[in-house]
C-alpha cells in the first residue's frame, strides 16, 4: 500500500500538522484505524498530563538538533553526540529506507 503525506488540523491548538507517509505506514502496521487528532506537541502535553494525574513522575526531556534536517527536536533520553539523533519525520524516513534496503 502506498501512502502520501496529509495535512491535518490539531483539535487542541487548531494548527495544521503533517501526517507523513511514514507515520501512516506505522499506524497501518499497528492496526490503528483512526488518524491522529492532535499534533505531536499537543499529544506530548496530553501524555504528560495523564502521567501526572496517574501519580507518575514526569520524564526529563532533552532538546537537541536533528542529524538530517537540523530542526530542533525533544527526546526522552540524554543524547550521546557520537550517535545521530533524528526528529520524528526524519526518523520515519530513515526507518522506511532501512526497511526498503532489506
Amino acid at each position: 500500500m502506498s501512502f502520501e503525506d496529509k495535512t491535518l488540523v490539531c483539535k487542541d491548538c487548531k494548527q495544521d500538522f503533517s501526517f507523513t507517509s511514514g507515520e501512516q505506514e506505522f499506524y497501518s502496521e499497528r492496526g490503528f484505524e483512526n488518524e491522529p487528532a492532535r499534533c505531536r506537541e499537543c499529544r506530548d502535553v496530553k501524555k504528560r498530563e495523564r502521567e501526572v494525574m496517574a501519580g507518575g513522575t514526569q520524564r526529563e526531556l532533552f532538546e537537541t538538533s536533528c542529524h538530517d534536517c537540523g530542526k530542533t527536536t525533544i527526546i526522552p533520553f540524554q543524547p550521546q553526540y557520537e550517535r545521530p539523533i533524528y526528529c520524528r519525520d526524519c526518523f520515519f524516513t530513515q526507518k522506511l529506507r532501512l526497511k526498503k534496503a532489506q
